[in-house]
């Protein structure tokens, strides 16, 4: 069974542009990786957990922000690995630099026996549209123009 995550697109008009919120996974495996590894605030649903709670419960714990307002649920998307992943667009408005987010313990360097924590998320930044669409996984690209399709029809 694939496993399924929830998140949040979290958007914004700053004058005529619109802005979404992604944030940038933690950890060592990511450090050096930009174009392309920026995703939603997002994280896999607990047993029998309301997807939408989870994607509430997971934006909160990688930004220390709980979102508010009319959630528009867009069409899942399917990740290159089999994940699939759940999206709810909300509008709202952070401060990107001062997010907060939980913590993961790995063993790092690997076989090394040492175990280190790394933040979920170690960065967040609104980008306008055609930024984000590079920044962004490839196959979450999909949220951002079924978004688009919705704030302009």
């Amino acid at each position: 069974m694939a496993r399924i995550s929830s998140g949040i697109l979290l958007y914004r008009k700053k004058q005529s542009a619109l802005e979404v919120l992604l944030v940038h996974p933690g950890g060592p495996f990511f450090a050096r990786k930009d174009e392309g590894s920026w995703t939603i605030p997002k994280g896999e649903l607990m047993e029998n957990e309301d997807p939408l709670q989870a994607a509430v419960r997971e934006f909160e714990e990688e930004t220390g922000y709980k979102p508010a307002g009319d959630f528009i649920p867009l069409n899942a998307v399917k990740q290159k690995g089999g994940k699939i992943v759940q999206c709810w667009a909300v509008e709202g408005d952070l401060d990107a630099s001062a997010i907060v987010s939980n913590t993961f313990e790995m063993e790092w360097p690997i076989r090394s026996g040492k175990m280190k924590s790394f933040p979920e998320v170690d960065r967040a930044s609104w980008f306008e549209l055609p930024v984000a669409r590079q920044k962004i996984n490839e196959r979450q690209v999909d949220f951002i123009e079924q978004l688009t399709a919705l704030i302009h029809s």
